[in-house]
C-alpha cells in the first residue's frame, strides 16, 4: 500500500471543501472496499477524509410512512431493524445475503452503494482495464467472462456492479441524498449508477466532492410483500451470478403493481422496466411471468462465457415472482 495522508473532518461542509481542493482524495467510512483496493494499489488516493462520524447512523421515520437511512448506518443494523424487516423485507434479505457478519458490522449504507466492481481484471494492476486506466482496453472481452454483464455493457467494459443492497433499493424506488460544493441534491437510486458506455471509469453520476448523506425509502405499499433471491457459486460470501429483487401486489387475480430489479447482470442495478410494464394489469400467472422475463432479457448481449446468465436470470425472475404469488394466495 502506498503512503497516504489521513484527516478527520469536523463537519460535512469542511469535508466537502477539502475533497474539492484535493484532486486525488477519497472519503473513508467503513473502508471495507476502499482499503482492499488500496492494498492492491488499484486506487491510490493521496488523502483519506474520514466521514464516518459526520453522517447519521440512525434510521428515522418520515412523515409519509417511509424511512430515512443515514449514510453511516451499518449494514448489519439496517438488516436487523424491525421496521425494515417488516415493511421492506427485500432490503433486509439482500443485506444478509452479502459479505460476512463482520464486514456487515463495519460496512455503511453510503459506502455499500459506492462499491467498485469485483472484476478480476480491475483488481489486477498487471492487466489492461479501462475502468482502472481509461483507454488501456478491457481484458474481460477476450478473457474470463463468467461473472460479466449481459445487459447494458459496452466494448469498453463488461464488468458488473457487486452490491446486493443497491439492487433491493433500486426495486424500492429509493432516493439518495447527497451534499456537494454547490448544494444538496436528491438522486433516484436507479439514476445514481451509470452504464459504462465509453467512460467506464465513472461508476456513478456523483460529481467530485459530493458525499452521500442518506437514503430515503418511500412508503412500503407493495414492498411489504417483497423478496430477494441470489444465485451464486457457494452459499456464503460470494457475489451474485444473478440476483432478483421483486415486490408484487395482486388484486382479483391480476397484477396491480410490481417492481423488479436484477443484480449480477449489468454495470449497475438493472431495473426491469420492460417486464414491469408488461405485468401491470396482466393475469398473475406463470405464463405472464415467463413472457415478461423473456421480454426483459430480449436485449441481452452475452459473451461466449456467460450466455448461461440469460436463462438463469429468466428462471430466477419467474421463480421469485411465483414465490411472492404464493404469499398472496
Amino acid at each position: 500500500m502506498r503512503p497516504f495522508r489521513y484527516e478527520r473532518a469536523d463537519e460535512i461542509p469542511a469535508a466537502v471543501a477539502t475533497l474539492v481542493r484535493e484532486a486525488d482524495a477519497a472519503y473513508l467510512a467503513g473502508g471495507t472496499n476502499l482499503v482492499d483496493l488500496m492494498r492492491l494499489e488499484v486506487t491510490t488516493p493521496e488523502l483519506l477524509i474520514d466521514v464516518r462520524r459526520l453522517t447519521s447512523d440512525r434510521i428515522e421515520e418520515l412523515p409519509d410512512g417511509g424511512l430515512r437511512i443515514g449514510a453511516a448506518v451499518p449494514n448489519s443494523d439496517l438488516a436487523a431493524d424491525l421496521r425494515v424487516r417488516r415493511r421492506y423485507p427485500v432490503l433486509s434479505q439482500a443485506l444478509l445475503s452479502g459479505a460476512s457478519g463482520q464486514l456487515r458490522n463495519l460496512a455503511t449504507t453510503g459506502g455499500n452503494l459506492l462499491q467498485r466492481t469485483r472484476c478480476p481484471y480491475f483488481q489486477n494492476v498487471t492487466t489492461p482495464c479501462n475502468k482502472r486506466v481509461p483507454g488501456s482496453g478491457c481484458s474481460a472481452v477476450e478473457g474470463y467472462q463468467r461473472d460479466m454483464a449481459v445487459l447494458g455493457a459496452s466494448p469498453a467494459c463488461v464488468a458488473t456492479h457487486p452490491s446486493d443492497m443497491a439492487v433491493a433499493l433500486a426495486a424500492l424506488d429509493a432516493v439518495v441524498t447527497v451534499v456537494g460544493p454547490a448544494a444538496e441534491r436528491r438522486i433516484p437510486l436507479t439514476g445514481l449508477h451509470r452504464l459504462p458506455e465509453d467512460t467506464p471509469e465513472r461508476d456513478t453520476v456523483l460529481e467530485h466532492g459530493e458525499l452521500i448523506t442518506a437514503v430515503e425509502l418511500p412508503p412500503p405499499h407493495a414492498a411489504a410483500r417483497s423478496r430477494y433471491r441470489k444465485v451464486r457459486d457457494r452459499a456464503s460470501y460470494a457475489f451474485a451470478l444473478v440476483s432478483v429483487a421483486a415486490a408484487l401486489e395482486v388484486t382479483d387475480g391480476a397484477v396491480r403493481d410490481v417492481a423488479i430489479a436484477l443484480g449480477g447482470v449489468a454495470h449497475k442495478p438493472w431495473r426491469a422496466t420492460t417486464a414491469e410494464a408488461m405485468l401491470r394489469g396482466a393475469p398473475a400467472t406463470r405464463e405472464s411471468f415467463v413472457d415478461a422475463a423473456a421480454a426483459e432479457l430480449a436485449g441481452a448481449r452475452p459473451l461466449a462465457g456467460n450466455a448461461f446468465k440469460i436463462p438463469l436470470a429468466r428462471n430466477t425472475m419467474v421463480g421469485t415472482l411465483l414465490e411472492l404469488l404464493e404469499e398472496v394466495r
